[in-house]
């Protein structure tokens, strides 16, 4: 079962994100604002909107009082009177005509909301996605694949929730508050003052609540992608688990993580349900105070029922945005720490960012030199140790040894998946530190042990070693490969759609259409690492078959784990703890009675 790996070199180390160090939420929140630039008209729109809703919504309150005191007390006081009933009949209908605008408008500004968090949160993942286009292999072997998933797709999910509610919410707030505070300074300073007496208190609160919120949101969405990674990872792996009876043991595992996501789910969620509780005690309070002291006012004829109603309502609206924006601190703090973890990606340096503007190489020859070269995972361990090969033009170099001896090491250095931490790697003549990236990678065509193929038909997976080829190109490759026969017998030939690990077609099928790839592709350097060695005896020969036509012509790094395999190649080196210990070809070794010898003759002990 394959693991992503994580921590430096082939080990697994912790995840890199320090829970307890404070995060930049101001920062984080102007970056995040600045996406919305593309939706700017949209969003004045909007502004336009939730000032007219507010607006509306003061009207709908202002307007209690005529009604109460120009019309239904004096109504209850005189019956008959028809101007008192014709008067309230109207002025009902405009409260209603104003209450029914305002949900119309109310509902085009929601709608608007959602397209522009839509149109955000699609360049956001367009960003991400392409970003991680640009990431060295060192990054995906050091973030598992289940945690990149929960940021790109649980994280901006979380973004897109903020941005839709919260926006609308703090503006409209704010604009309420305002509102809503000037219009109760007129109808009674003295109630007034009582009433902002409790706005620092609330303040307070949902700072302290706010603060340690973000904590727990942070320690819910790590916690989270988690368990994203573990499903991910064993979900995967079912044949391994079934295979090894380690179903319980999975559980269990899971259970551990699944409680830890529950537990810090709960916490975060409990703080986030404090906010709403708290205020709503605090407003109760206030509202109670206000209430005796505005019916004491009014026994003494300092102000009308009506009056008080208008406060009333005013000093409820008051207290809401404050209310409803702390009742939104668990989406704006999610959606803070989501973005966080998405700029972390977006904020990583870019596979060899140095190396943009260096010249591209054209027509290349394909002698490599790899010059006392050292490399390690880690600074403190070099896994490589003064490794020198030369592989003239059109020769094959084959590297042999135990696993973990440093093979595959050397082949990542050859292609720049890593960078050499001492000496140099020469493409006919220029260190290839010092040629651009896509031109370097153009040059080199790899077959791997495990076969990659995408959840497309067979002619776009071998189309993708050139993207502009035409089918009869494709088909060419298939047949130099040896495949054309099999595809040919599959349900829909070419057109036949992989599964997306290609289950419905053979290892073996699977890595002649990954050789036929490399061929429509046409390199001038060869990459085999162990390219057979997940196929049965009588596949590897056909496999075989397709490999020497590829490397007709072709400089080739061949690393095979099955010697008869490479037993005609120019040299053959044998690595052993980092160290080239063995160079010759098969009958100096063989002469030698070395390491190789003990191999070949299948005594080879450690």
């Amino acid at each position: 079962m394959s693991r992503p790996k994580v921590g430096p070199g082939p080990g697994r180390g912790p995840m890199s994100v320090n829970l307890d160090k404070a995060k930049d939420t101001k920062g984080t929140l102007k970056r995040l604002l600045n996406y919305l630039k593309d939706s700017k008209k949209l969003l004045i729109l909007a502004v336009i909107l939730i000032i007219l809703g507010v607006i509306l919504n003061l009207a709908s309150t202002i307007i209690l009082q005529p009604i109460i005191d120009n019309y239904i007390i004096p109504l209850l006081q005189n019956p008959g009177v028809e101007e008192y009933k014709s008067g309230c009949i109207r002025m009902i209908i405009i409260l209603v005509m104003i209450s029914l605008s305002y949900a119309a408008i109310s509902l085009i500004q929601y709608k608007i909301m959602i397209k522009i968090s839509q149109n955000t949160v699609k360049d956001l993942r367009n960003e991400v996605f392409n970003k991680i286009q640009k990431l060295s292999i060192k990054y995906f072997d050091t973030h598992p694949h289940g945690e990149l998933m929960s940021r790109i797709v649980n994280d901006i999910d979380n973004i897109s929730m903020a941005l839709n509610t919260s926006i609308s919410q703090i503006i409209s707030g704010i604009l309420t508050l305002i509102g809503t505070l000037v219009a109760m300074i007129v109808i009674s300073p003295v109630l007034a003052l009582i009433s902002l007496l409790s706005l620092p208190v609330m303040l307070i609160v949902v700072k302290k609540i706010a603060g340690y919120n973000k904590k727990q949101f942070i320690k819910q969405q790590e916690a989270l992608a988690d368990v994203n990674g573990y499903i991910e990872e064993y979900v995967s792996g079912q044949k391994v688990i079934k295979a090894f009876n380690k179903e319980e043991d999975v559980k269990e595992n899971f259970s551990v993580k699944n409680l830890k996501l529950k537990k810090d789910g709960f916490m975060a969620q409990t703080v986030a349900g404090m906010i709403m509780p708290i205020m709503g005690n605090i407003s109760n309070i206030t509202t109670a105070i206000t209430g005796i002291v505005s019916g004491i006012m009014c026994i003494k004829g300092k102000i009308s029922i009506g009056t008080i109603t208008l406060y009333t309502k005013f000093s409820k609206e008051y207290s809401r945005p404050i209310t409803e924006l702390a009742n939104q601190f668990n989406v704006i703090q999610s959606g803070i720490a989501g973005a966080e973890r998405i700029f972390e990606i977006l904020d990583h340096e870019e596979e060899f960012p140095e190396n943009k503007g260096k010249p591209e190489i054209s027509k290349v020859k394909g002698h490599v030199e790899i010059k006392d070269v050292y490399f390690g995972y880690s600074d403190d361990k070099n896994v490589l140790k003064d490794i020198n090969i030369e592989a003239k033009e059109g020769e094959t170099i084959a590297l042999v040894g135990p696993t973990g001896a440093g093979k595959t090491t050397i082949i990542n250095l050859l292609t720049r998946f890593y960078d050499v931490t001492k000496g140099s790697i020469f493409i006919d003549g220029i260190d290839i530190r010092e040629i651009e990236k896509n031109s370097l990678r153009n040059s080199l065509g790899i077959v791997l042990q495990d076969t990659v193929l995408f959840n497309e038909s067979v002619m776009e997976n071998i189309r993708y070693g050139k993207l502009d080829a035409t089918d009869d190109e494709v088909t060419e490759a298939a047949k130099l490969a040896d495949a054309h026969s099999f595809i040919k017998r599959l349900p829909d030939g070419y057109n036949t759609i992989l599964n997306e690990d290609a289950s419905n077609i053979s290892k073996g099928q699977a890595q002649l259409i990954n050789i036929a790839r490399v061929i429509l592709k046409n390199p001038e350097i060869l990459v085999l690492d162990e390219a057979t060695s997940n196929v049965d005896t009588r596949m590897e020969v056909k496999i075989q078959k397709a490999m020497n036509k590829l490397l007709e012509g072709r400089t080739s790094f061949v690393i095979a784990h099955r010697l008869s395999t490479i037993v005609n190649s120019d040299k053959i080196l044998v690595v052993n703890d980092g160290k080239i210990v063995e160079n010759g070809s098969h009958i100096e070794l063989i002469d030698k009675k070395g390491i190789y010898y003990r191999m070949y003759t299948g005594i080879f002990e450690e």
